[in-house]
């Protein structure tokens, strides 16, 4: 006979919600997301994050500048080769650079080191020179207070005794200039180093003769005497005189011509009439290939008591 079919199987039907129980918390309030969890509470969130800045712009190299690209080199057997190789290998420019970079640092170097050179003879030198000038002056009105004064108000005979190298003999005014000195005895290089000195053989302030005095051509001593011409005064002050001498010549010569500090200036050998003063150092400035010579013949002399000529009065010591 015929096999019966089978039965179809019953569809399952859809499940329904069951719906909540009356005490159940969830059937009153709606379930709270995450997400507004805060706002339950009156807090404000937190604002988003700014958008990130925009990087800034490469730059732009400046003229002379080489661009280096940060990446390996591959070189053409297989290898790589730093990144700055081809700046730093060694070639004539490199090499030309460095020695003038290096030439460059010497020759600063060299210029400061002159600088300071000239500061110190200009300021550093002077300065050492006024404080001998100071001793010198102490120890010339101690040897003046030492002796006796003249026995009349008429001025002393000028002394013909000098004193030993080195001590001050006089001091020496030149109002053109507003500078005055103390004068030593001798024109050694020990002697002349911090004042103008004496030529031993020559006359002392006042006398019959050449009185002559030898001085350095740095800014603490004759660095401007070039300027004092015919008809300026030099004062010299000794224990008890005042001698004021005219300037009557300013000339040039060489270092040979010693006939310029004779008792007769210029003849050498004369019988001297007059009371003369010659003043020499070395020309040009910063240099001795030459001579600068300045003569003077004294027209007063006034006791030291009396007070300085007008010409002292007047200069800013």
């Amino acid at each position: 006979g015929t096999r019966p079919s089978p039965r179809p199987r019953p569809r399952p039907r859809p499940s329904r919600p069951v719906p909540p129980a009356a005490d159940d918390a969830t059937a009153i309030l709606p379930a709270v997301r995450a997400a507004d969890e805060t706002s339950l509470l009156g807090i404000i969130p937190p604002a988003p994050p700014p958008d990130p800045e925009p990087p800034p712009p490469p730059r732009q190299p400046r003229p002379g500048e080489v661009v280096v690209q940060l990446r390996p080199l591959r070189t053409r057997t297989g290898g790589y080769a730093s990144i700055h190789s081809a700046l730093t290998r060694t070639t004539f420019g490199t090499v030309l650079r460095t020695c003038l970079r290096g030439l460059g640092e010497v020759l600063v170097t060299f210029g400061v080191v002159v600088l300071l050179f000239a500061g110190y003879q200009v300021w550093g030198k002077s300065a050492v020179v006024a404080a001998h000038q100071e001793n010198l002056d102490r120890q010339l009105e101690e040897a003046w207070e030492a002796t006796p004064p003249p026995a009349d108000d008429e001025p002393e005979e000028p002394q013909t005794l000098a004193p030993p190298p080195g001590h001050a003999v006089a001091r020496l005014y030149i109002p053109k200039l507003n500078k005055h000195w103390v004068v030593v005895e001798g024109v050694g290089p020990d002697d002349i180093r911090y004042a103008p000195g004496r030529y031993p053989t020559s006359a002392m302030p006042g006398e019959i003769g050449n009185f002559a005095v030898a001085g350095h051509r740095n800014p603490a001593t004759f660095w401007d005497l070039d300027q004092v011409h015919e008809g300026d005064l030099i004062v010299v002050e000794t224990r008890d005189t005042w001698y004021t001498y005219r300037v009557t010549r300013n000339h040039i010569v060489l270092p040979t011509a010693v006939e310029v500090v004779a008792p007769v200036p210029g003849e050498p050998g004369a019988t001297p009439t007059k009371a003369m003063l010659t003043l020499t150092t070395c020309n040009p400035k910063w240099d001795n290939y030459e001579r600068l010579i300045v003569h003077a013949e004294l027209t007063e002399a006034l006791p030291r008591d009396a007070g300085p000529p007008e010409a002292v009065r007047t200069m800013t010591l």
